[in-house]
């Protein structure tokens, strides 16, 4: 599925119906470039999945969780990562039972699962958005 966003809010908006089918075990690859969106999108899932969590960009902790009924929402930033020693070192692969989600998932292709959802957001013109929504399987 393709969106068209033109604001920030329009953004957490459709991240947040789309929250609504994700549970614990599911994993959300975020594409996009510097600026794009894609931590408006994660704030969207949050504010559906745990309310009251105020989200924000995990650029220097490198994860953040955050936790709703039932659910548990892990927010990372691999921005910074450059190989799989890194992920090790950051103790990525021990995340189990929660929704997973990786901005800038480009530099962990090697490492994403078999399945997942491949979020991409392409600035448009102003504050607009492209987002599109694919089922990796």
């Amino acid at each position: 599925m393709t969106y068209i966003s033109h604001s920030p809010a329009q953004t957490e908006e459709i991240a947040g119906e789309f929250a609504k089918k994700l549970k614990n075990g599911d994993f959300v690859a975020m594409y996009g470039d510097l600026g794009a969106g894609k931590t408006a999108f994660t704030r969207g899932l949050g504010a559906t999945l745990c309310p009251g969590e105020p989200v924000s960009s995990p650029t220097y902790a490198i994860v953040n969780e955050y936790y709703g009924d039932g659910v548990r929402l892990c927010h990372f930033d691999m921005y910074r990562i450059t190989d799989d020693e890194d992920l090790y070192s950051i103790g990525f692969y021990d995340y189990e039972d929660c929704i997973m989600v990786c901005e800038w998932s480009e530099n962990i292709e090697y490492a994403l699962p078999d399945s997942y959802y491949k979020v991409t957001i392409k600035k448009a013109d102003g504050d607009s958005r492209e987002i599109t929504i694919e089922e990796i399987r």
